[in-house]
């Protein structure tokens, strides 16, 4: 079995033998079982990395066997420069969040731990899928871990947040699904990806084809206005399910866009940019105010992720080197923000079961070294200098002012509405006096806590301080796919 097989089965096959273990007594097994099971599906990720030859825009670690025969559907996977790192991301933050659960999850612990290694699996499988039926089987298969997770240990609502979720989602996917059948036919029976990426087609066909790819990727991203699934699931997901969604799940449908939409359907992704674009925008500006005026803090951040996942499509849809690298480094970095600012709101749930930014207030004299971990989350989350918050917007904006100034503009406010709504809650939450008796009472973090933020702390300043090591993997399939997608496939 290669690498990236590894990478994709041995979560699914650890959180698959962990479902055997629901008894009381097996608890604390089934807690370490996890955490060295998610540890070492990540020590395989790296080797990807390790090995990966940065100078060919070609799949790597590609592994093809026949699958369904009659359909000519493989076991066919493989990475690039583009989704070598979304690889890597999901297994990390899946060490993360079993740490997170530790003590917290005490319910039917095997359940929870198993639905989020499989989940893992899942989704590295989507980033690494080269067969049309297998992304599809990958992609619909991470929904239903995710709707366990909220519908099982979420909080008063979790049933209708966990139906929304499930129904947006799903309904969104079946018009793919038609799309890679059409595919299917047109190319005389391939579900190869990167042969449709060579297929000729008629300009009503790309798109349709690309507006069928739209409607599960926009979804998923989420983008504006399709996006009002994404608060409820939040608020009402545990703290794992919220980092695990906003950090990977989302991606899911960015990473579309590049590995479909985009080399599939040029000429019709050309031609319907502005409106890509137009959605980006108003997801950046109107989300952003919308994040200002929130009072819960999850429902703030859920906001927020809308926001930030605005720069990713509008990076894409301007064509550009810089737009595209800036949209990729912010799906990684918004992974390593995202689940750190779910994170922190977890740590104050726990201890006082309130996410009302009302009922705190001066948190950082009962907390100081938890106050320290959020105030460099929330930078981050402003875009500051010298953390992952930071690069992935800024070479956006940099694409969008080259593409035109106006728009460039209009994508540099979020920086402003970020740290407006990120720093306000900081003030209303940590800094004065403590606003309550339940804040006079709190501990600070324990050993943990602080492991947990510590690796997100770490992964938030090397991404910022050093960027070279990502860009540099996906430079050249980043051009190789603008050179690709410059061509029109018009017969």
């Amino acid at each position: 079995m290669g690498l990236l097989s590894l990478a994709i089965w041995m979560p699914i096959v650890i959180g698959t033998v962990l479902l055997a273990f629901g008894r009381e007594e097996h608890v604390r097994m089934v807690r370490w079982v996890a955490l060295v099971g998610s540890i070492a599906s990540f020590l395989v990720t790296i080797p990807l990395y390790t090995r990966f030859d940065i100078t060919t825009a070609k799949m790597q670690f590609v592994e093809k066997a026949p699958w369904i025969d009659r359909f000519h559907i493989n076991y066919h996977v493989g990475v690039d420069g583009i989704s070598l790192w979304l690889v890597l991301l999901t297994a990390f933050i899946t060490v993360v969040v079993v740490i997170s659960a530790w003590e917290v999850i005490t319910e039917r612990v095997n359940q929870y731990m198993a639905a989020f290694l499989i989940l893992s699996g899942f989704m590295i499988g989507v980033f690494s899928a080269l067969d049309g039926i297998l992304f599809y089987v990958f992609f619909e298969a991470t929904l239903i871990p995710m709707y366990l997770i909220i519908g099982i240990w979420g909080g008063p609502n979790k049933i209708y947040a966990a139906f929304k979720f499930f129904l947006y989602t799903l309904l969104g996917s079946l018009l793919t699904l038609v799309a890679l059948v059409y595919l299917y036919n047109t190319s005389g029976g391939s579900f190869d990806i990167l042969s449709w990426h060579d297929l000729k087609l008629g300009s009503t066909a790309q798109t349709l084809l690309f507006f069928a790819f739209f409607a599960a990727f926009a979804v998923k991203v989420p983008m504006w206005p399709v996006h009002t699934w994404l608060p409820d699931v939040h608020v009402e997901a545990p703290t794992g399910g919220s980092a695990v969604l906003a950090a990977i799940m989302l991606k899911l449908g960015a990473y579309g866009f590049l590995r479909f939409s985009m080399p599939i359907a040029p000429d019709a992704s050309h031609e319907w940019a502005w409106f890509i674009i137009a959605l980006s925008v108003v997801a950046v500006i109107y989300v952003g105010l919308v994040a200002l005026v929130q009072q819960d803090m999850k429902k703030l951040v859920a906001y927020s992720s809308v926001a930030h996942m605005g720069f990713v499509t509008l990076g894409f849809f301007i064509f550009s080197d810089l737009g595209v690298s800036g949209g990729i480094v912010q799906m990684i970095s918004h992974g390593f923000v995202s689940a750190a600012m779910f994170l922190c709101i977890g740590v104050l749930y726990d201890r006082v079961h309130s996410r009302q930014i009302a009922d705190y207030g001066g948190v950082v004299n009962t907390m100081p070294k938890f106050a320290a971990f959020a105030l460099l989350f929330a930078m981050a989350n402003c875009g500051l200098p010298a953390t992952a918050g930071f690069v992935g917007e800024w070479m956006v904006i940099l694409g969008a002012v080259k593409a035109n100034f106006w728009l460039g503009f209009a994508a540099a406010t979020a920086l402003i509405f970020g740290a407006a709504y990120t720093l306000w809650m900081y003030k209303r939450v940590y800094l004065g006096d403590p606003g309550n008796d339940h804040v006079k009472e709190l501990s600070d973090i324990n050993g943990r806590e602080f492991l947990m933020l510590s690796l997100l702390a770490i992964a938030v300043l090397w991404m910022g301080i050093h960027p070279k090591p990502f860009t540099d993997v996906m430079n050249v399939s980043v051009d190789g796919l603008l050179k690709h997608v410059a061509v029109s496939k018009l017969p």
